[in-house]
């Protein structure tokens, strides 16, 4: 008998984990991971809870201030977490709430009739992954503290005398042994923050940064309606008014607020509890189908469509939308594998009534533009048909057929995706080099003839009549748009190889810019990659090192010492490396440095896609104004 059949296997090889022992053994079952986005949870699952009280009611302000230390400090001024004696536990109830999974209100319908975060397991968690939380609790004429470390007690339930506030503050440091690194970064708290303070109209959220001073306050009385107008900011409306409604039926409360703008792609964004549902869901079905049926029925019956004329898509009606969809329901069921996608069946049906009420009663009440939004989708729809045709002539002659592919691109011998990777070069001349430096194996390369086309500004149809973009599409084998099948896709890397100056950030703009809007999947999974070739070469003597960023140079230089002749060599474009050095430095996948290009947030994606490459010329130039003084290598 093998000596694995023989091994014991027995009550004692049993692991009991006790307390809050399973989330530090399995943090990333609490909170996605130990990288940036689980630090960050840490925040959202306390700020929740104070949500959670303003959602009941009894809470209009609360404070986040990121301590010098990195230690958080959340407070609100609502109830306070109860202080008495838990029947069950023995224990204050306090100390249940921070020392127990699945202790808490959420669990009770007649606490909290709707609720975000982890269910009564977001402040327990918090508490076990951080290595020092202190949790003060104003409640009925009385200030209470209590600190632990790692999950456990440090101290006893201590009175520390009267107060006429109520509220609940909970300090924590995350524990540096489970988190990659503790250090926050402001801007994905603000954006979290500024996010929550829309879908909760009329609550006050602060969040502060004692690390530089800066604080940024958050209070929107119109809620979504005032998200909608965030989001389209920088572009060009198609009308001023936000289309709103709002309604309520078996405890379920549906908000959707809807501005059209001129521009080619959809932005619909839903929620459930104020989680965003990435995924969609019941709600989002009902939401597109009756957007969908109310458009088409207003514009049969006042005759803005022919009856000979061509069908609207969905599709057709939601281009050129900003729409948010948020609701609130007791007691949500969630699928999917981020567990982001609405499962309730109910919820369709409810969210489809309010939106296709409110959708046709708008157009019936404001006929103008109702007409402006049904000559724009008429528009998309011949775009469409166009587009199809294009996709049809161009399969005639073989140019979207992967049988046919471009005759720029040098292919690579692997057929297994996983094992391939195509590079986009700028010019024929680091097409050569890189051409001659791959591994023909795994490296395919496909050069680019200039600037492709700005997408942003374009439909389909147009967007199909450019070679560059159809050799793109026909390399990469998945097709574009409605019909972009992410099975199909021939290379598991995408890479963007640029030259280091502005036209090259400029082409790797308009690259993703045309990723992000056709080809969205390649940019959510992953695929996406751009090289960092070195911007200098410096050799001083037999010492010889290429470096990637200024701060690099000074210390080589250092290193090599400043005292004698030494050579930097400054790299502007990829065709002034012969083949040896660009494989070397920018294509080995033993030395090479690669950004994975990724979407944390969708809606500051759209938002400087839209700024960078949009019509309206005023938010760039602030754009530039407010960054040239970050600029320390202009290239003209």
């Amino acid at each position: 008998m093998s000596e694995r059949n023989n091994a014991h296997y027995g009550a004692e090889q049993i692991q009991v984990l006790e307390g809050l022992d399973p989330v530090r053994k399995r943090p990333g079952m609490y909170i996605g991971s130990t990288g940036e986005s689980g630090l960050h949870h840490l925040v959202y699952e306390i700020v929740d809870n104070s949500i959670d009280e303003a959602l009941a009611g009894f809470c209009d302000t609360i404070s986040v201030v990121i301590n010098e230390d990195n230690s958080v400090k959340v407070t609100d001024n609502g109830r306070g977490i109860p202080v008495e004696k838990h029947a069950k536990t023995g224990k204050s109830t306090l100390e249940t709430v921070l020392t127990v999974l699945h202790a808490g209100g959420k669990f009770n319908n007649e606490v909290y009739k709707v609720s975000g975060g982890l269910h009564g397991v977001g402040s327990s968690v918090v508490n076990a992954l951080s290595s020092k939380l202190i949790a003060e609790v104003k409640k009925d004429g009385k200030l209470y503290r209590q600190e632990y470390s790692k999950g456990i007690p440090k101290t006893e339930l201590v009175n520390l005398g009267d107060t006429e506030e109520s509220g609940t503050i909970i300090s924590f440091l995350p524990d540096d042994t489970i988190f990659e690194s503790i250090v926050f970064d402001y801007n994905i708290l603000k954006t979290r923050l500024r996010e929550l303070a829309f879908l909760n109209k009329g609550i006050k959220i602060t969040l502060e940064d004692k690390r530089n001073g800066v604080i940024d306050k958050f209070h929107y009385e119109g809620g979504i309606i005032e998200f909608v107008k965030f989001l389209n900011s920088k572009k060009q409306k198609l009308h001023d008014e936000i289309i709103y409604a709002e309604g309520e039926k078996d405890k379920v409360i549906v908000e959707i607020a809807i501005q059209y703008t001129d521009a080619y792609s959809e932005n619909i964004y839903s929620f459930v509890n104020n989680i965003n549902t990435i995924e969609g869901g019941t709600h989002l079905i009902g939401f597109k189908t009756a957007l969908t049926r109310a458009m088409n029925d207003y514009a049969k019956k006042y005759k803005l469509v022919k009856e000979n004329d061509l069908s609207i898509t969905g599709e057709d009606i939601r281009e050129g939308i900003t729409a948010i969809l948020s609701i609130k329901i007791p007691d949500p069921q969630f699928e999917g594998q981020t567990k982001t996608k609405l499962g309730n069946t109910k919820v369709r049906s409810i969210v489809d009534n309010v939106t296709g009420e409110a959708i046709y009663h708008y157009c019936e009440e404001n006929p103008k533009i109702a007409k402006l939004i049904i000559e724009k989708t008429l528009k998309a729809a011949r775009a469409r048909l166009a587009a199809r045709k294009a996709r049809e002539l161009a399969r005639r002659k073989n140019v979207l057929d992967s049988m046919a592919l471009p005759g720029k691109l040098a292919d690579c011998q692997e057929r297994d995706p996983d094992l391939c990777e195509i590079y986009i070069v700028e010019g024929n001349s680091a097409g050569g080099s890189a051409k001659g430096g791959r591994d023909r194996k795994t490296q395919a390369i496909l050069p680019l003839r200039g600037k492709i086309l700005n997408v942003e500004k374009s439909r389909l149809d147009k967007i199909l009549s450019s070679e560059e973009i159809r050799n793109m599409i026909t390399a990469f084998g998945c097709s574009v748009g409605d019909e972009f099948n992410l099975n199909k896709l021939r290379y598991g890397k995408i890479i963007i190889m640029t030259d280091a100056d502005v036209d090259g950030a400029h082409i790797r703009t308009l690259l993703l810019t045309f990723f992000y809007r056709y080809m969205r999947p390649l940019v959510d999974e992953g695929h996406i990659y751009a090289a960092q070739p070195p911007l200098y070469k410096v050799k001083k003597g037999k010492k010889e090192r290429y470096v990637y960023t200024d701060k690099e140079l000074s210390d080589t230089l250092d290193e090599f010492g400043r005292d004698g002749k030494y050579d930097i060599q400054r790299y502007k474009g990829l065709g002034e490396m012969n083949p040896e050095q660009l494989w070397e430095t920018t294509m080995n996948p033993e030395n090479r440095i690669l950004l994975k290009m990724t979407v944390d947030d969708a809606m500051i994606a759209d938002d400087v896609f839209t700024m960078l490459m949009g019509d309206k010329v005023a938010p760039r130039r602030e754009f530039i104004e407010k960054n040239a003084k970050y600029v320390k290598d202009l290239d003209f």
